[in-house]
């Protein structure tokens, strides 16, 4: 891909890192230095310090030999989104959450051992967090942090809990090693979370998982309430069905989505149609 430059301001290496982000799509979410150098049409020594580079920058995480994206490329302008095509799919699903329960709804994924939102929908009541699209918080502290956390194999779990935090927080303290373990195990097991002034003070929530085509869980769903005006009990009995059920909706149509046929647009021929 790279040396395709022609004006005179034309920068190769950024082009290069691009190339390099590029090669990431719903068919390729984890790669080896070798599949990177290979798609991105690099020399493997270029590309090793492209990914590192990239991943000191925090734009892409490397695990067992394998590199992979990380949220933080919503910085970039909602791409990393957009080529999930999971926004546009949850939003009117969200939406018409809100409009039920009448709670601000958001949708997050895992970014190391913190949680970063990727969709939101909010109603105007005191809170005592602000959260936006972005947003960071410990995913421990989470209902969609403990969905997300709980879908982890044993080894990749204690692997993440083992990463510091990047969301400017204090360390939370309320819970042993061993108690989020079961906590998490019991997660897994009913499918779906809560987490009551675990956060902070007032903020209550359930969460519940997205998945994609294949059945793995991508992203979390939650419905927030204030403690002081939403119990336990009304948060599960009234909105959890609710959000369940949205979540579930969700989960098909992205499934729907990344099932459907992909067509390149080539060039135009004479007649006007496309050439793949």
């Amino acid at each position: 891909m790279a040396g395709r430059g022609a004006g005179p301001d034309f920068v190769e290496a950024l082009a290069r890192g691009l190339d390099v982000l590029a090669c990431f799509d719903v068919d390729h979410r984890s790669m080896s230095l070798t599949e990177v150098a290979t798609a991105a049409g690099l020399a493997r020594p270029t590309a090793r310090r492209l990914l590192l580079t990239l991943e000191e920058l925090g734009f892409v995480r490397s695990s067992g030999g394998a590199f992979s994206l990380t949220p933080k490329v919503l910085s970039l302008g909602m791409a990393y989104i957009g080529a999930l095509g999971l926004w546009d799919i949850a939003r009117p699903h969200l939406e018409a959450l809100v409009a039920r329960t009448g709670e601000s709804s958001s949708m997050a994924q895992l970014d190391g051992s913190d949680i970063v939102y990727v969709a939101r929908v909010s109603v105007p009541k005191l809170i005592a967090l602000r959260v936006e699209i972005g947003t960071r918080f410990p995913a421990v502290q989470t209902s969609q942090g403990k969905v997300l956390l709980a879908a982890l194999p044993p080894d990749e779990l204690a692997a993440t809990l083992a990463l510091p935090s990047r969301a400017g927080l204090p360390p939370f303290i309320g819970r042993s090693a061993e108690r989020l373990r079961d906590e998490l195990t019991e997660v897994r097991a009913r499918g779906w979370a809560l987490a009551d002034q675990e956060l902070a003070p007032g903020v209550r929530s359930i969460a519940a998982p997205v998945r994609d085509s294949t059945g793995v869980v991508r992203a979390a769903m939650n419905v927030t309430v204030h403690a002081a005006e939403t119990s336990t009990d009304d948060l599960l009995r009234k909105h959890l069905p609710l959000l369940l059920r949205t979540a579930g909706d969700v989960s098909a149509e992205w499934a729907l989505w990344q099932s459907r046929p992909h067509v390149s647009a080539g060039r135009p021929t004479g007649n006007g149609s496309a050439t793949a």
